[in-house]
Order: structure tokens, then C-alpha cells, then sequence
């Protein structure tokens, strides 16, 4: 695997794994942090789809859910033939740190690295939405 391909993030969210986990699973906590619509069946095999915005959609499916510690999905774009859904793999997993948790984030198998470098750039925005997102 070329790990100049990968993004990974490490982001300290002040809550435990427990009150993290359903904002990688509710479709309507999900979208506290990212994208504006969301169309979640999280186990393996079910739906894995977000409207960043009207024109733009992130779709893909659930692999693993492994409730309150770790979610993967494959990840791809809706009319974007370099990124096709399902194309690219997210795996988050979210590990207890005192009195709140580390959320691990990977992303690969990106094709280039242009499109790893955005896609970088967009999940570090997002999770520190995540961020704010479990405070309030």
C-alpha cells in the first residue's frame, strides 16, 4: 500500500467512545459533522451514503460496525469516475483516553496523490466538526 496514499488523522474528542460512536452511525447526529443528508444502514453490507451538499455524494458500504469502538466503509463519489463509489476504504475507530477518546481515522487506497491530498484537507475540516459536534 502506498502510505502517501493514506489519510490518517488521530483527533481527541472530549467524550467517551460511547457518546462518540453513534455520530459515525446516526444518520442524523452524522450530519452535525458532515455533509447536509445522510442515508446510513450501518452493518456489513448496508448502505453508506452522504450529501455534502445537493450536487455531491459521497456513497459506499459498511463493512465492519463494531459498536463503540470501530466503523468501516468503503468510500467513493456518485458522478466522479476517478473516486466511483465504493472505490476507497474509511476505517474510524475510537479508543478510550482518560475521560475522552482518540478518534483514528484512515483512508485508503485513494488513487493519487492529488486525491489524497483533498481528501486530507476535507476530513481534517470534518472531524474538527466532530469535535464540536460532540461538545455541544
Amino acid at each position: 500500500m502506498d502510505q502517501e496514499r493514506v489519510v490518517e488523522l488521530n483527533v481527541r474528542l472530549p467524550a467517551p467512545p460511547a457518546d462518540v460512536f453513534p455520530y459515525l452511525i446516526d444518520p442524523q447526529l452524522y450530519v452535525r459533522w458532515q455533509g447536509v443528508k445522510a442515508d446510513l444502514d450501518p452493518r456489513p453490507g448496508g448502505l453508506f451514503r452522504v450529501w455534502m451538499d445537493e450536487a455531491t455524494v459521497a456513497r459506499g458500504e459498511y463493512l465492519e460496525v463494531l459498536p463503540p469502538s470501530k466503523v468501516v466503509f468503503t468510500w467513493g463519489w456518485e458522478n466522479n469516475p476517478a473516486i466511483p463509489p465504493g472505490s476507497t476504504t474509511v476505517e474510524l475507530t475510537v479508543a478510550a483516553d482518560g475521560d475522552g477518546s482518540i478518534l483514528t481515522l484512515r483512508h485508503f487506497g485513494l488513487p493519487d496523490d492529488a486525491a489524497a491530498a483533498m481528501h486530507r484537507e476535507g476530513w481534517t475540516h470534518f472531524t474538527e466538526r466532530l469535535v464540536s459536534a460532540v461538545t455541544a
